[in-house]
């Protein structure tokens, strides 16, 4: 549930967009965003505690970086669904094309 919960908020998925280019120290993500430092701080515990999100201290700095496992369980119990969909959509269009 808490990987729902953090990909619910829209500034934690650009967050997740950021991280997909690589590590990120804290300030640089404040600057993409155009947020204050103690709002990507909370989105960032929130995706810490998700477990989306890893942090390495190099020194003085905190560095974030994606963590994959979460979204790779949260892949596999989508692909059900997927399929689920895919053939709806199928068979949606088969009927438009039956119906013109």
């Amino acid at each position: 549930m808490a990987t729902f919960e953090a990909l619910a908020d829209p500034v934690r998925r650009r967050i997740l967009d950021l991280l997909r280019q690589g590590e990120q120290p804290a300030g640089a993500l404040v600057e993409a965003l155009a947020l204050r430092q103690p709002s990507v701080s909370k989105h960032l515990k929130t995706l810490r505690e998700a477990g989306l999100v890893r942090i390495r201290v190099d020194g003085p700095r905190r560095l974030y970086s994606l963590d994959p496992e979460p979204l790779a369980a949260l892949d596999a119990w989508l692909a059900p669904y997927r399929h689920f969909w895919a053939d709806k959509l199928d068979a949606l269009g088969d009927h438009l094309r039956r119906s013109d």
